[in-house]
């Protein structure tokens, strides 16, 4: 049987985590990655010292007015005793709790839209756009929709696998999501969300099923193990950081 969990720690933390990143710094154990919207997102596999790294990444956001919002992930099945600490008290306050499903691609092939649900893959710009503000909707906060447009047509343009899907019900987006092969990994991330209750899981469950019979990865697993991970983005120093 294979150990999802391993192979989530082996392949997809660190340097999974921020490919298309503008800019990639390393601190100790800390993958530190410059986004898009001016992000930052920290992540690690092993810390050593979780007060001491906290305090390193909390100088630098001081110290970078560039930075509008910042995220430091971490995983519950991690043992990084203090970090929780550290960071509420650099002023990160903790996200909703996100879960980690992995399973074999495979798996997803039998699933359908509901009746009267399309389910395609977008490459005009406004539709894409349009498609990302369900996302937006969803998540509330900052906006990300615009900038999110740009990113994906740039990592396309390089080449890059990610594929934005979308399903459409009575001429709007009901779902929508991203799909891509992670790079030097035997995953694909799969990733949907739906501001339709009625329909929202199985139109989102449907957009991954369409993705894999268009073109499927052999023997690649998707993003069923639950890993409740926590994202915790600082909002101190007036920078209105959020998720």
């Amino acid at each position: 049987m294979v150990d999802l969990l391993a192979l989530y720690d082996a392949q997809l933390r660190t340097a999974a985590e921020v490919q298309g990143a503008l800019d990639i710094h390393r601190l100790g154990p800390l993958w530190i990655a410059r986004l898009g919207g001016g992000r930052l997102f920290v992540t690690y596999d092993d810390l050593d010292d979780p007060a001491a790294r906290v305090a390193q990444v909390a100088a630098m956001l001081s110290d970078d007015d560039s930075i509008q919002r910042a995220e430091w992930k971490t995983r519950a099945h991690d043992h990084a005793p203090g970090l929780d600490t550290a960071l509420s008290s650099a002023g990160f306050t903790a996200g909703e709790t996100e879960s980690v499903m992995l399973g074999e691609a495979s798996a997803l092939t039998a699933r359908e839209a509901p009746v009267g649900v399309t389910v395609r893959l977008l490459s005009v710009p406004e539709e894409m756009r349009r498609a990302l503000e369900v996302q937006d909707a969803v998540f509330g906060g900052v906006p990300r929709a615009e900038w999110l447009v740009s990113e994906l047509l740039e990592r396309q343009a390089n080449g890059e696998g990610v594929e934005l899907w979308a399903a459409e019900c009575d001429g709007r987006f009901v779902s929508s999501g991203r799909m891509e092969p992670v790079a030097g990994t035997a995953f694909a991330a799969c990733g949907a969300v739906s501001r339709c209750l009625s329909i929202g899981a199985a139109a989102s469950t449907a957009l991954w099923s369409r993705r894999v019979r268009a073109r499927p990865w052999p023997g690649a697993f998707a993003g069923c193990i639950r890993i409740p991970p926590r994202s915790l983005a600082p909002s101190s120093s007036g920078r209105g950081w959020s998720r």
